[in-house]
């Protein structure tokens, strides 16, 4: 037997303020997941350039810089699907008796107080029975004739599923509560950063730790498209699944439009530059002779032979120098002032030279080459947003479902009506008309009004005998 306390709680637990008010909280801490920036998801600095110090260690304290993950938020998403369960079990079983055993015949105290119910003078049962038959096959009804102890009456319903929508809306709740406990508790997001022609099976995670995937991933072209004042329009990679030397899915992928491989997602989320140089193409010409003059490409530490006395190298590339104290020193990894350093080597000598001319450091005058570059392409990198999210299945499933569930909530209504044939105290036959819905009241009583007025325009007027190959007999 339970204690008072016990059914306290399971009383409180199945409470459908309870369920309403602790929905409302997940609605509201969702909310909040929204509009706080969330890790892993924002970049570490652009989170620290949206709130002070002293605000972050708080939000990351109290877990509103990952909501989603935060232990409250699985332990409330648990207690609102209990709340579901408890209300569902206290109420289900008087639903499911409901629907499975409809209320075929009313009795006398049930028609007595039904709000819409309407009685006809009839000349005698079979008369009454044809006329509501007929009016309510013009509805749209498929009326059964029920056997009660010595008469026949009439049963007709629309709708009855609508009496359990409420559980189909509830079950899609649990499973879109489900799935969010589950990518809580087992999924995961990290990032996944490859130059061009680059394979990584290693993600990043929050922590710092790297986590490894059972498969890699390639990035064989990566770019970006402008709009026509040269801000940006999309960043875009073109991407390849490889597992065991083989490449099993390829996908070029842009902003919410991810790659999707063994449950793992593959979104793009940033583009850019890594400061290193793919290629650099120059024109070099003899300082002797400049009518001798060479076209050349260098990649980072290749060297390449201009003559049979002469090579050059390409020794660095600093995307944005500055100079301190006769040193050379990258100021960023964006191309906004770019220098190339080259070593030019001839019998034995061996000449800096700078591209531009660095007075500090550059041998450019005593070079016997002098070069101008002529063209530049830098080495870019993909940035990637990579998710597991284990939950997924459920919560998609849920929200069909629950579209399935409003659509019955709102749009369809269980209606019923009966038609009983009586004698009064005098023995004149009457047949009484009753009907109702639950929900939308008001258009069940006009849909009420106009299958009376037709019951009574029926008995108004002789008709051939009436047969309905619709109705059945059963014992209410």
């Amino acid at each position: 037997m339970a204690t008072p306390l016990a059914r306290k709680i399971w009383q409180t637990l199945s409470s459908v303020k309870t369920g309403v008010i602790l929905l409302i909280i997940v609605v509201i801490l969702s909310a909040v997941g929204t509009i706080i920036l969330q890790r892993p998801v924002t970049e570490p600095d652009e989170i620290q350039r949206a709130y002070s110090p002293h605000a972050l260690r708080i939000f990351d304290a109290l877990g509103l810089t990952d909501v989603f993950h935060a232990w409250w938020f699985v332990a409330l998403l648990l207690l609102v699907s209990l709340s579901i369960v408890a209300a569902s079990i206290e109420r289900f079983p008087n639903a499911w008796r409901h629907y499975s055993r409809p209320y075929k015949y009313p009795d006398s105290n049930f028609r007595r107080f039904l709000p819409a119910q309407k009685e006809f003078a009839i000349a005698d049962e079979e008369t009454g029975l044809v006329a509501a038959e007929r009016a309510l096959h013009r509805a749209g009804y498929q009326p059964e004739r029920v056997v009660h102890e010595n008469h026949f009456s009439l049963f007709a319903e629309k709708n009855r599923i609508a009496e359990m929508a409420v559980y189909i809306v509830h079950a899609s709740l649990l499973l879109i509560f489900l799935g969010g406990i589950m990518d809580a508790l087992w999924g995961w997001r990290g990032t996944l950063n490859l130059t061009e022609g680059q394979t990584s099976n290693l993600v990043e995670m929050r922590d710092g730790s790297t986590k490894p995937l059972p498969f890699a991933i390639r990035c064989d072209r990566a770019g970006q498209e402008n709009y026509p004042d040269g801000t940006p329009k999309k960043w875009w990679s073109n991407l390849a699944v490889v597992k065991d030397s083989s490449e099993l899915l390829r996908k070029e992928i842009v902003v919410n439009d991810p790659l999707v491989y063994g449950g793992v997602r593959f979104y793009q989320s940033s583009y850019g530059s890594t400061g290193k140089v793919e290629k650099l193409l120059l024109a070099a010409t003899s300082t002797s002779d400049p009518t001798i003059k060479k076209e050349i490409t260098l990649g980072l530490n290749q060297e390449v032979a201009i003559d049979d006395n002469t090579s050059v190298r390409l020794a660095e590339f600093i995307p944005d120098y500055v100079v301190r104290d006769g040193q050379v020193y990258t100021r960023s990894n964006q191309i906004e002032n770019p220098a190339a350093h080259l070593i030019v080597m001839r019998a034995g000598q061996q000449f800096d030279y700078w591209l531009p001319a660095i007075d500090e450091v550059a041998q450019n005058a005593k070079s016997p080459v002098q070069f101008e570059a002529t063209d530049l392409k830098m080495i870019h990198f993909t940035g990637l947003q990579v998710s597991y999210e284990p939950g997924q299945w459920g919560v998609w499933a849920g929200v069909v479902l629950m579209g399935i569930g409003l659509g019955f909530v709102f749009y369809a209504s269980h209606t019923r009506l009966w038609a009983v044939p009586a004698k009064s105290a005098s023995d004149a036959w009457t047949l009484w008309v009753g009907g109702t819905a639950n929900r939308n009241r008001e258009a069940f009583n006009e849909k009420f009004a106009d299958i009376a007025k037709h019951i009574g325009q029926e008995l108004k007027q002789p008709h051939e005998e009436f047969v309905s190959h619709e109705t059945a007999a059963s014992v209410g």
